[in-house]
């Protein structure tokens, strides 16, 4: 999936700025200025569409049997580690492995298990048979998750704005204090909206997100994705899986490098993808932190918009 470099996007400067025109992004705000910001040319913010589906939990009339039924820690192996020819994540196993003792980089940083190298300093973690309080119901109704299904879910387009952290170049979306989020509570994108918000919580917890970005690779220059969440979350860089945090858990995370990624070539654009579920009550968290400038990817082509 690397694209050519440039890609689709438009580029419009502006006195506020530089805004990326295409698919939704926008690259806004002011720049630094002169205030001794040494990223001060770059946005203060990229925002990216995502596409959220509401499905019925399973203790609903015609829900989903993957909503409010598991529970459990992070288990990875539920999908392959090649994206599907139409861009999805393809279920590999029905309960995987649950991680027990995570691992890390050198940093310290949790990364995925299949990541683990040695060589690099990285520190070995333990994994244990998943059992069967927490996984997938089967291979139809996950490829349910991120397709639009007549009956079965709804859709619906959000933005999620990434903002620079100040003196940095990090980019960060984080439920917890974004303005657009914090007084929900959590990551409830579509409250009181499509098939509406669950039992007595007054939140809206069945749905999952799909978000489609672009980048350059810039070997060398520190370029890292971090994923902070539940529940399940799979991130593929260039059509392959890079972090793995599937099943339903409390608030877990996983660090990609892309400097570990081989295949990556320096100048070129490539996709990243991030699939993402929250599957049951009682929290919803989503946070993701980065160092790419992020670009948007055209959305699902089969996308059906609820309005």
């Amino acid at each position: 999936m690397n694209l050519s470099q440039g890609g689709k996007q438009a580029c419009l400067m502006t006195g506020l700025g530089v805004m990326l025109v295409a698919g939704g992004l926008i690259a806004g705000g002011q720049s630094g200025g002169t205030t001794g910001d040494a990223f001060a040319s770059l946005p203060n913010s990229l925002t990216l569409n995502a596409v959220i589906r509401d499905f019925r939990s399973g203790d609903q009339v015609n829900g989903h049997p993957d909503f409010q039924r598991f529970s459990g820690t992070t288990t990875v192996g539920l999908v392959r580690d090649r994206l599907s020819s139409d861009g999805l994540p393809q279920m590999l196993s029905l309960r995987g492995q649950t991680i027990s003792t995570e691992f890390r980089d050198s940093q310290g940083r949790n990364i995925n298990p299949a990541m683990f190298d040695a060589t690099r300093g990285d520190v070995r973690g333990s994994l244990v048979a998943g059992g069967s309080g927490n996984g997938l119901s089967s291979e139809a109704s996950f490829n349910q998750w991120y397709r639009d299904v007549p009956a079965v879910n709804l859709s619906r387009t959000v933005p999620l704005t990434l903002r620079r952290v100040s003196g940095t170049n990090r980019y960060v979306f984080d439920s917890a204090t974004a303005p657009e989020f914090v007084n929900l509570g959590g990551f409830f994108p579509i409250n009181g909206d499509l098939f509406g918000n669950y039992a007595s919580t007054g939140r809206n917890f069945h749905f999952t997100t799909q978000l489609n970005t672009t980048f350059i690779y810039e070997r060398g220059r520190g370029q890292v994705f971090t994923f902070t969440g539940d529940d399940d979350v799979w991130v593929f860089i260039d059509g392959r899986l890079v972090i793995d945090l599937g099943g339903l858990h409390s608030v877990k995370s996983q660090t990609i490098d892309l400097d570990r990624l081989p295949w990556l070539t320096d100048g070129q654009t490539y996709e990243l993808r991030v699939f993402h579920a929250e599957r049951r009550t009682t929290q919803s968290n989503f946070r993701m932190e980065t160092t790419l400038r992020l670009r948007a990817a055209d959305l699902p082509a089969d996308t059906a918009l609820a309005d």
